[in-house]
């Protein structure tokens, strides 16, 4: 029997099949998404020398984030803790910013804010910077170099968040086939052990990422996993409720599978069966909706832009998703484990694949839209990139789908095989028949001789029947090949489908694991805007002991330079005792020096206002930078000493 319908060759076959499962591994073994929200701003900024030390640190982010008491901790050069860990919430509005107040009396030198906290999105996000009070010093603070989320625990959980997906998919979109393209398929072992065996696989993984949730936000061990405190703490996120609901629909779900394979593959009454297919219908889509939602309330969708428009098109997009992929897993096993599929059962999931890729095409591009927003996030950003591949597989799938269907459209009905079974089975005895004349013997075959065992007939004989079921047997395998070329073609090209779904599936587990471009990009302009670290718009102040070695030698300098930035400053000098009294001394002078720009220094005169207190309007300070304040006391006629700290003005 010929035909003219396309074949791909198994070479190609096999060539995509591995290009697929390389493809697979690599977008597997992607490293995490250092962040989701991030980090837009923060007082003081990083690399910033500020002349007192600052009350309290506050960090500000591009979206909504959980803190804890230990959110942010700030570190002295030596290592140690240098505020209080009582968080503060300084949102307003869209604005997201939590702040941490200092310990009183901090010295100079360099200190280092550590934070960490998860984003709206479920995924752990972290950072580091420092700022210098006085003047930058040496710090013997160490941070880890595991980006969150990353190491053992990362791949782990990355691991569980494919198989959820997968597992998701052959679930529904098994049930789905089963219901509206293939009710016999409800009786079929195969097929029932594929949908079984994707709800065992979402359950488990659903555990493991409940478990391992603890240490991937946190410390990133594994033995953390274990920890009933944890694990307590996870339940009560918006993530560990998420999880904890899909294992409550995953018994639902159990349920239904049950009925599906039990009570419904019995039914032999139409209209009884009917009745039950649009239960199990109804139930299973409620189900299955309520699944792909604790995806979607969650994860991206549950935050940002349009979030109540958002969540209902993620579920959408899931359930497209499961019923095109998870259908495609069960017809490719009903083609090699069941070869008795019906044509119309592949007619109709050839429909419901289409239906399924409108809505995927609908739900991507709003989708699309709404995380990457530009043209330039598209190329520009992680996020973009992996959209054009994720884009680039649909394509091929679509493509590989369309030579599916044309396979689908001139496969054999089980009728047509029957008859070609029948001619088959004369062509066989016909081909028999040569076969012994060939030979030169007789080809008739008693029927008492066909009755009784071959060991009881003559030798020539039993060795003559051998050859001729032989040769009947070889032809009927000719014939179902050459009869049904159709069903093989349908095979190869539905397999490699299959394979292009799997790395289509890796991507988009990456993807949901990958910062938004739009975020990325917000980020980075909110950044670029920020400019170079400087001291916050605030008066510059600094303390100077000095001790001159005389009589009264002792004291502090009190220093204001306000607003503290370039332009026109207000110099504010006041001279203590070290009891915190006024002292009056003879002279008092002030030089500037930017030594990074060779400028300096600039002399200040100031004026005496009354005892202690000497002050200076309209002192210019040309450019930002790091400016050396010089101030010169004199005590009496001979003592007199200079001292001088370094400060950042912008």
């Amino acid at each position: 029997m010929t035909t003219t319908a396309p074949r791909l060759g198994n070479a190609l076959a096999r060539l995509l099949i591995l290009a697929a499962a390389l493809l697979g591994t690599l977008l597997a073994g992607a490293a995490p998404a250092s962040a989701h929200a991030a980090l837009t701003g923060s007082d003081p900024k990083d690399g910033a020398v500020v002349a007192t030390a600052p009350k309290e640190v506050n960090l500000t982010f591009s979206e909504q984030v959980a803190m804890s008491p230990d959110s942010i901790r700030v570190l002295d050069p030596a290592g140690r803790r240098a505020d209080t860990g009582e968080m503060r919430d300084l949102c307003s509005g869209s604005v997201v910013r939590y702040g941490v107040e200092l310990r009183a009396g901090l010295p100079d030198g360099t200190y280092t804010v550590a934070w960490q906290t998860v984003s709206a999105d479920s995924h752990p996000i972290a950072g580091a910077f420092t700022f210098s009070i006085g003047a930058p010093s040496s710090t013997s603070v160490a941070l880890p170099d595991q980006t969150p989320g990353g190491g053992l625990v990362g791949t782990l959980y990355g691991i569980a968040r494919y198989f959820s997906y997968a597992g998701f998919a052959v679930l529904v979109g098994g049930g789905a086939f089963v219901l509206a393209c293939w009710p016999r398929g409800a009786s079929v072992r195969p097929v029932q052990q594929t949908v079984v065996r994707g709800w065992l696989t979402l359950t488990v993984a659903t555990l493991a990422m409940l478990l391992l949730r603890n240490p991937y936000t946190g410390s990133g061990e594994l033995s953390d996993a274990f920890d009933l405190a944890g694990l307590k703490t996870v339940l009560e996120t918006k993530t560990g409720a998420a999880l904890t609901s899909r294992l409550l629909l995953l018994g639902a779900a159990a349920l239904f599978v049950a009925v599906l394979f039990g009570a419904y593959a019995r039914r032999t009454d139409p209209k009884e069966k009917k009745d039950l297919a649009f239960g199990l219908g109804l139930g299973g889509t409620v189900v299955a909706a309520g699944i792909a939602g604790t995806w979607a309330l969650a994860e991206h969708a549950s935050t940002g832009l349009q979030p109540g428009v958002a969540m209902p098109v993620d579920i959408l997009h899931l359930l497209a998703v499961a019923a095109w992929l998870g259908g495609l897993t069960v017809l490719l096993v009903a083609l090699y484990r069941a070869p008795s599929v019906e044509r119309s059962a592949v007619e109709r999931f050839s429909k419901v694949a289409f239906g399924s890729v409108a809505v995927l095409a609908a739900t991507g591009l709003y989708q699309s839209w709404r995380q990457v927003g530009s043209w330039s996030a598209l190329t520009g950003t992680r996020y973009g990139q992996l959209l054009l591949v994720k884009i680039g597989l649909m394509a091929v799938l679509i493509g590989i789908a369309w030579v599916s269907r044309r396979w689908t459209r001139r496969l054999a009905d089980p009728a047509t095989r029957e008859a070609d079974a029948d001619a088959g089975s004369d062509e066989a005895d016909e081909v028999a028949e040569e076969t012994d004349e060939s030979a030169g013997r007789e080809p008739e075959v008693s029927e008492a001789e066909a009755a009784e065992p071959t060991e009881a007939i003559d030798p020539q004989r039993a060795a003559q029947l051998a050859r001729q079921r032989a040769a009947v047997a070889t032809a009927r395998r000719k014939r179902e090949r050459d009869a049904d070329p159709e069903r093989a073609g349908l095979r190869r090209s539905v397999l490699t489908e299959a394979a292009v779904a799997v790395v289509l599936l890796a991507v988009t587990t990456v993807l949901t694991s990958t910062e938004p471009g739009r975020t990325e990009e917000e980020a980075g302009r909110a950044t670029s805007a920020s400019g170079p670290a400087a001291v916050p718009d605030r008066p510059v102040d600094i303390r100077l002991p000095f001790d001159t070695g005389g009589v009264d030698g002792k004291g502090v300098v009190r220093l204001s330079l306000d607003p503290g930035r370039t332009g026109a400053n207000a110099l504010h000098i006041f001279v203590e005792r070290p009891n915190g009294k006024p002292l009056d001394v003879p002279e008092i002078k002030v030089a500037l020096t930017l030594e990074a720009k060779d400028v300096g220094p600039l002399p200040v005169a100031p004026d005496r206002i009354q005892t202690g207190h000497w002050s200076a309007s309209g002192v210019q300070i040309p450019m930002p930078g790091d400016w050396k304040i010089q101030v010169t006391v004199r005590t009496s006629e001979i003592d007199q000493t200079t001292i001088d700290k370094n400060v950042k003005i912008g």
